[in-house]
């Protein structure tokens, strides 16, 4: 009984082993259809009812499964592989499957502004490796974040510029200066966000703040003045106030993303002028010039001709004077003489 009983547990325990290390060649009557881009595997065998029935149904279809899984896995084997780190990877092909979702797929994202001045542009974004040296600590350290090479955070000494504020405090400066950098990159995702979904972004305006300097004040004097249907037209100024500065016409650029047909019509004209031989001449500016010209040569001319003739009529006129016996010299000559007598022309 005792010997019985020790070799049935040595055939459990052999099949306990067997069971482990089943072959991964499977036969199938039928070959199951594949989808591996999807790791789905199709098996169209037909099941004995009586396997079935003579085997529990948890160890018949853990068997069924495990066989099947098996014909995936070395599908997936016959795939082209690679090694990253320390793992086999093989790359997946196309699934064939369509497979029902809850919800539709996701809308691509829109691309950003600047995404699409590069397209237009042709700018590709070249990929930067996450550590650099640093000159300071002789290591290499990641570009961004925590101990990050070159941080100049952590400078006990900067150096004022020639043209700064010696009494500045240039480490707040630094400070204030990455905050405006962060509040300006999350305004720009922002405004991302508003143009993809086709919301109109107000401007930025005046920010209210708590102590406002002389500045903001003449901008928002200046800003509530031309909030009238007039535009500021027809307001009255304070006594001393001044006049406002940029209030001119603002210059038009053309848009950085768009229909560029007028520049390049601009361009190759003015191409076709630069490659031309002759100079272009203009005869409407040209002949303008030349009366211009003439009405200056005349007027200089008319000019001096009357000039001469007003000297001519002062001699005359201070000669008669001399020789007649009304004027003061023909009285101090006519009386011996008490006074010298005057130029002629001047009493």
């Amino acid at each position: 009984m005792a010997a019985h009983s020790v070799e049935a547990l040595l055939a459990k325990a052999e099949q306990e082993e067997a069971e482990k290390l089943r072959s991964i060649a499977v036969h199938k009557e039928l070959d199951l259809e594949f989808d591996v881009g999807n790791l789905l595997a199709c098996d169209k065998n037909r099941i004995e009812s009586r396997d079935f029935r003579e085997q529990k149904k948890e160890d018949f279809l853990r068997s069924l499964a495990r066989d099947n899984t098996q014909l995936l896995i070395n599908e997936i084997w016959k795939l082209p592989t690679e090694r990253v780190e320390e793992a086999i990877v093989a790359k997946l092909p196309e699934p064939t499957t369509p497979l029902p979702r809850e919800k539709p797929p996701p809308k691509p994202k829109p691309p950003t502004k600047w995404e699409q001045f590069a397209k237009l542009k042709g700018i590709q974004k070249k990929k930067k490796t996450n550590l650099v040296w640093d000159e300071n600590a002789k290591e290499w350290r990641r570009r961004w974040g925590y101990k990050r090479a070159n941080d100049d955070t952590k400078e006990w000494l900067i150096e004022v510029p020639e043209t700064a504020d010696p009494n500045e405090d240039q480490f707040a400066k630094r400070v204030k200066a990455k905050k405006e950098r962060v509040a300006k990159n999350e305004l720009n995702r922002l405004k991302n966000i508003a143009r993809a979904q086709k919301v109109k972004v107000p401007g930025v305006g005046l920010t209210p703040t708590a102590q406002q300097s002389k500045d903001e004040l003449v901008r928002a004097v200046s800003v509530a003045k031309t909030s009238t249907a007039s535009v500021g037209r027809f307001q009255d100024r304070l006594p001393k106030e001044k006049a406002p500065k940029n209030t001119g016409k603002k210059r038009k650029f053309e848009p950085l993303i768009g229909d560029f047909s007028n520049e390049k019509q601009k361009q190759l004209e003015l191409l076709k002028v630069m490659d031309s031989k002759k100079p272009k001449l203009d005869i409407t500016k040209a002949v303008n010039k030349q009366m211009r010209e003439e009405d200056r040569e005349e007027a200089s001319a008319k000019y001096k001709k009357g000039a001469g003739k007003k000297g001519r009529k002062g001699n005359m006129s201070g000669k008669g004077k001399g020789k007649g016996g009304k004027g003061k010299g023909g009285k101090a000559a006519g009386g011996g003489g008490g006074k010298k007598r005057s130029k002629p022309g001047k009493r």
